[in-house]
C-alpha cells in the first residue's frame, strides 16, 4: 500500500500519515485544539499506531481544515463540528452505494481479479470543502505559517497564535520572520478590515497585540548604555503605529546595541528632551501615513547639538515607514525595509566608535 492507502477496514496503515503535533502546525492550531476536537467532536483519525499515537490521512486533515474554516467565520466550535462530520457521511455515501453495486467479474482459475480503480485510494474531499478549507485572507504566495497564523488569528486562539509566532521567530531570526511570515500576515488582516467595513477590526488589534507579545519574549534584555551608542526609536506626533519600532527594536537588542524605545505619538516637546538626555548616535522617526511625516522634525532633530565645545555630535536621523514615501529629507537616510535599517544603524553606531569589539 502507497502511503495514503487505506486497508479493507478503511484506516491508513500504521506509519503512514501526520501526526498530531504535524497538523497542528499546518493548521496554525494548538495541538491541545487538534486533540480537544478529537475527543469532544469526533473529529479524530480512524488510524493509529501502537503506542496509541494518532495518524491523520489526508481526507482527516481535510475535515479539520474545513473545521477551522467553519469556526474562522464565528460559528461555535460544536455547530462546526456537525456541519464538518454532515458533509462527510454526505461525500461517502454515494461512494459506498457505488461499491456495494458493482458487480464481481467471473476470474477464471489461475488469474488474479482487477483491482478497482478506487481501490486502496483514500477519498478526496469535495471541491467545495477544499475551496473553504482556507483562512478567508488573501495571502497570495506567502509562506505556510502566514496562513497558519492567519487562521489563529481570525479564531482568536491566543494559545495557537503565540506558538507559531515564537516557532516562526526562532526558526527564522526576528528579521527574516517580520519580513517573511509577520509582516504579510498583518497586511492581509488589514486589507481584509478595510473591505469588511467595521468587521475583523477585534482581529488587527488582537493579532497586534499578540505579535507585540512575541516580539518582547524574542529580544535579549536591553543592553548597557555605551557613551555615544545609543539609538533613538520613536514615532512622530500622531502616529500610533509601533510594532516596526517594537521589531526595530528587537532586532538591534539582538546585536547588543542600546535602545531607547518612546512608541506611538512623541510629542516634539517631549522627543527633543529625549534627544537631548540620551545624546544618541542616531534617531529613527516612524510614520505610517504621509499626514504624519514632517520634514521640519526630522531637520530640526538632525540639526541638534552636544558635547563640550569642538567635540560637539550630532545624530543621524532615518525617517522610516511609508508615510516618508515622496517626503524624502536631503541628506537623511530612508531605509527601505527592517534589514537596511538595521544595517545602516549598526553602521552609525560602528562609526561613532562606540561598539565594543
Amino acid at each position: 500500500m502507497g502511503v495514503h492507502e487505506r486497508d479493507s477496514r478503511g484506516r491508513a496503515p500504521a506509519g503512514t500519515g501526520l501526526t498530531t503535533g504535524e497538523v497542528a502546525r499546518r493548521l496554525g492550531v494548538a495541538p491541545t485544539t487538534v486533540r480537544t476536537w478529537d475527543r469532544r467532536y469526533g473529529l479524530g483519525p480512524d488510524a493509529h499506531t501502537g503506542g496509541r499515537h494518532r495518524r491523520w490521512t489526508p481526507v482527516d486533515v481535510a475535515r479539520l481544515e474545513r473545521m477551522c474554516a467553519l469556526t474562522a467565520t464565528g460559528i461555535p466550535p460544536a455547530e462546526a463540528a456537525r456541519t464538518v462530520l454532515d458533509e462527510a457521511t454526505q461525500q461517502q455515501a454515494p461512494s459506498a452505494r457505488a461499491a456495494s453495486a458493482t458487480p464481481t467479474l467471473p476470474v477464471a482459475a489461475g488469474e488474479e481479479a482487477p483491482a478497482r480503480r478506487d481501490e486502496g485510494v483514500a477519498p478526496r474531499p469535495s471541491v467545495r470543502a477544499r475551496s473553504r478549507a482556507g483562512s478567508g485572507l488573501r495571502l497570495g504566495d506567502v509562506r505556510q505559517e502566514c496562513k497558519g497564523i492567519a487562521r489563529a488569528a481570525l479564531r482568536l486562539d491566543a494559545s495557537a497564535l503565540d506558538e507559531l509566532l515564537e516557532t516562526a521567530i526562532a526558526e527564522h531570526g526576528l528579521v527574516a520572520a517580520w519580513t517573511e511570515v509577520i509582516m504579510p500576515t498583518l497586511q492581509a488582516v488589514g486589507r481584509k478590515w478595510e473591505s469588511s467595513g467595521e468587521k475583523y477590526v477585534e482581529v488587527e488589534h488582537f493579532l497586534s497585540w499578540h505579535v507585540s507579545g512575541a516580539l518582547r519574549r524574542a529580544a535579549p534584555p536591553t543592553a548597557a548604555d555605551r557613551p555615544g551608542a545609543t539609538v533613538v526609536l520613536a514615532c512622530v506626533p500622531g502616529e500610533n503605529h509601533t510594532l516596526p519600532l517594537e521589531v526595530l527594536a528587537a532586532a538591534l537588542a539582538e546585536r547588543g546595541l542600546p535602545v531607547r524605545m518612546f512608541g506611538g505619538a512623541l510629542p516634539v516637546e517631549s522627543l527633543v528632551t529625549a534627544v537631548r538626555r540620551t545624546g544618541p548616535a542616531a534617531v529613527a522617526l516612524w510614520a505610517q501615513s504621509r499626514t504624519t511625516a514632517s520634514r521640519p522634525l526630522a531637520q530640526h532633530v538632525a540639526a541638534m547639538e552636544w558635547g563640550v565645545r569642538g567635540a560637539r555630535r550630532k545624530p543621524v536621523v532615518l525617517t522610516i515607514g511609508p508615510g516618508w514615501s515622496g517626503r524624502t529629507v536631503p541628506g537623511l537616510p530612508r531605509p527601505t525595509g527592517l534589514a537596511e535599517a538595521v544595517a545602516v544603524l549598526e553602521t552609525v553606531v560602528s562609526r561613532q566608535g562606540a561598539v565594543s569589539p
